[in-house]
């Protein structure tokens, strides 16, 4: 008995080295892009530069005058432009998260190969 179940989890460990690069790049490439995106989505929820260029002109704390009108324009325009290059930091990180989920497996394979080689 014992051996059969020896035989079906090495058959099944062999399988899953097989099929594993398989994945890797369908997949999981699919499940990495939505969660890059989701990522990306949180940090503009979170940084939301268009809820500050959406009211650039409108005045804060209802200072109408127009010294409180230049006041908030200068205010939410520098928010907006700090936030904005947030997010496109934001979104490199993104980027290169997903790079890396893609050459991860060949880095590893080469290490294993120039180890066997050497």
């Amino acid at each position: 008995m014992w051996l059969l179940i020896f035989q079906r989890i090495l058959f099944d460990a062999i399988v899953d080295i097989f099929y594993f690069p398989l994945w890797w790049y369908t997949g999981g490439v699919l499940h990495s892009f939505k969660w890059c995106v989701g990522f990306f989505l949180e940090g503009n929820q979170t940084l939301a530069p268009g809820l500050w260029l959406k009211n650039l002109f409108v005045p804060m704390y209802g200072q109408y005058d127009w010294q409180g009108r230049i006041i908030s324009f200068m205010m939410r325009f520098v928010q907006f432009c700090a936030r904005s290059v947030a997010l496109i930091f934001w979104l490199l990180v993104c980027v290169v998260l997903f790079i890396i989920w893609l050459l991860l497996p060949v880095v590893v394979a080469n290490g294993f190969i120039m180890l066997f080689i050497k």
